[in-house]
């Protein structure tokens, strides 16, 4: 399925772009996450398992287990705090 992918703050900066567009078999947020870590740099890093990262997927926030659909738009950002 087609996607849309968008990266912002430090995800944005390790990857060196902020938005890309691709094909993908992933099921779900999670299944996608995973899909580009094995890509290998920089979206090992940037999206690392270890790492704490939110996820979006067409701009309400949801959990790995979330389900894709042809054409979703899916972000990537670091947790964001605020005072």
């Amino acid at each position: 399925m087609d996607l849309t992918i968008l990266y912002f703050a430090s995800v944005r900066e390790a990857m060196g772009r902020s938005s890309e567009s691709l094909q993908s078999d992933a099921a779900t947020l999670g299944q996608l996450r995973d899909a580009l870590i094995a890509r290998g740099a920089p979206y090992d890093v940037a999206l690392a398992r270890g790492k704490s990262v939110r996820m979006a997927l067409d701009q309400v926030m949801r959990d790995e287990a979330s389900p894709l659909e042809h054409g979703s738009e899916v972000a990537f950002f670091p947790p964001v705090t605020g005072g």
